[in-house]
């Protein structure tokens, strides 16, 4: 269990609370001690350890009838609603664990943005964290509820995360009696966009950092994700192509021209970067296993980079992301996050034909950019003058974000600061990791330590190693308590992607711009790979 590894951490002797404090005692008077102006607190619960958690009152669509959350370590959960303005406020829940080192943790949230990341509270509290997690202004996965509430939209693009956290810590030191040591952010995707918007706008909020898959320079992420119905048109179209020849042997051919390219023939292609794929070869007019010049034509524009109005807006998709490819982007229809935020926020029409989306759709949306919402601004000075650290990571074969959209963030920094990668690797260091997917999953070395199911041990049993190699957050942790930067993250590929059924290979990722390159050897050992 994790409290066995707590006992020895060495990273940060425990924060205990002070002399007479009583876990249980706490967890039930809390409630009448807290007043903080706009909360109103609906409950605490003191879950044990072991226990498998249900939320009724949650939205289907977040926690579909029958889920649960497997809770590694005696927990005391409060739930509570934070008002924003007179017609808006956030859900959210501190989660404070017995074993508490005395770090604070902010979660994320995913897509649009309505669901509390409850995997996530679950792994912050095991980890001895005390965690909150918000459902970032409404309820659900739709954009419906920004329609005519720009209040909601605010809460959404960046007051949600902040309010969370202030309030969050005085909930935090309110309970304990002490205040906490040093404070965490960890999300991916939309929550990746919301550390980085931590960074840039609210420097105060953290000392570390852990921003995944990061949804920055959003206007463009969305016109990115919706011009792929432009490309493929319905599935009745000449130019669409069923997924399963996307996975199947399109897929295959794009191995046999890139997989090698590391030196290694395993599936994963390391660096998609150096994959310039040509998918002539398949034409042949009919038949099976091959694709029309049309189809072809449809593959080159997948794989190339965006472009508005004669101007890059966004990278392209990597070569190699089709084999975990999503039917939301080249399915044949517009992608559900790109119509919801056209209809309810860019037109502020739900009747709106999102078929009907352009290019001076795209331009109108980077224009109007409420709130600031983009989460691209590159001078994170005031971050890196607290001593803060930022850790970015991106899964190469990401079929929902274009992973080079994070080295192009990383460059940004480095330009608008005027500093070195090896200046940057002072306060920001970036990892691809090879063979991920959208945050987690894929044929690479995924399991970093970034959720509960990728913490790189028995997690059904609630142990994830505490290991900062292994660990992205417990590296971070090191960082900044320690001064010890990461130079790798040592990824792991378990057999099925189970960890009771051992490790099938790990390997070293390189931080941004090294390469992780094969030396020879046996491929699935770490140490048969550098970074040069």
């Amino acid at each position: 269990m994790l409290s066995s590894y707590l006992l020895h951490l060495s990273l940060l002797s425990l924060t205990l609370p002070p002399p007479g404090f009583n876990f249980d005692s706490a967890c039930s008077t809390t409630v009448s001690k807290l007043s903080i102006e706009n909360v109103t607190v609906f409950a605490t619960q003191s879950v044990p350890a072991g226990t498998n958690i249900t939320f009724p009152d949650s939205d289907p669509s977040c926690q579909p009838a029958g889920s649960s959350q497997f809770v590694p370590e005696d927990t005391c959960r409060i739930t509570m609603f934070v008002s924003t303005s007179n017609r808006s406020g956030i859900h959210m829940e501190t989660w404070l664990p017995r074993a508490w080192t005395g770090r604070f943790l902010s979660t994320g949230n995913g897509g649009l943005a309505g669901c509390i990341q409850y995997a996530d509270m679950a792994y912050g509290s095991a980890l001895g964290f005390a965690t909150v997690g918000a459902n970032n202004g409404h309820n659900g996965t739709s954009g419906a509820p920004f329609l005519n509430n720009p209040d909601i939209v605010a809460d959404f693009a960046f007051r949600s995360i902040h309010t969370n956290v202030v309030v969050g810590k005085e909930v935090t030191q309110t309970f304990f009696g002490t205040p906490h040591t040093k404070s965490y952010y960890l999300g991916c995707s939309t929550g990746g966009r919301q550390g980085l918007k931590s960074v840039q706008d609210f420097p105060e909020d953290f000392d570390g950092v852990v921003a995944g898959a990061a949804a920055a320079d959003w206007n463009h992420l969305m016109a990115w994700s919706g011009n792929f119905f432009l490309i493929t048109g319905p599935q009745n179209a000449p130019t669409f192509i069923p997924i399963n020849d996307w996975i199947g042997f399109i897929h295959q051919d794009i191995l046999n021209q890139c997989d090698t390219i590391d030196g290694v023939q395993d599936g994963i292609i390391e660096d998609p970067d150096l994959c310039n794929y040509d998918p002539s070869d398949l034409i042949c007019g009919s038949g099976s296993n091959c694709i029309t010049a049309t189809q072809a034509e449809t593959i080159s524009e997948v794989f190339s980079p965006f472009f508005i109005n004669g101007e890059l807006a966004f990278p392209r998709y990597q070569p190699g992301a089709e084999s975990i490819t999503s039917v939301l982007l080249i399915g044949g229809s517009m992608f559900t996050f790109t119509a919801d935020w056209f209809r309810f926020v860019v037109f502020n029409d739900p009747s709106f034909d999102v078929n009907t989306l352009n290019a001076s759709s795209w331009a109108l949306a980077q224009d109007l950019d409420p709130f600031n919402i983009s989460t691209f601004k590159a001078d994170i000075s005031d971050f890196k003058n607290r001593n803060g650290k930022l850790i970015t990571y991106h899964g190469q074969a990401d079929p929902l974000i274009a992973p080079v959209n994070s080295e192009r963030y990383y460059n940004l920094v480095s330009d608008a600061m005027q500093l070195s990668s090896s200046e940057l690797d002072e306060f920001y260091r970036f990892f691809r990791i090879s063979g991920m997917g959208h945050c987690a999953g894929g044929v690479g070395a995924w399991e970093i330590g970034q959720t509960l199911d990728g913490s790189a041990d028995d997690v059904s049993s609630g142990s994830a190693t505490l290991d900062p190699d292994r660990n992205v957050l417990m590296a971070v942790v090191r960082w900044v308590e320690e001064g010890v930067a990461p130079d790798t993250l040592l990824g792991t590929k378990f057999v099925n992607d189970a960890p009771t059924q051992g490790v099938h290979f790990s390997r070293r990722h390189c931080r941004f711009p090294l390469r992780t390159t094969f030396d020879g050897g046996d491929n699935t050992l770490p140490d048969s790979w550098s970074c040069q």
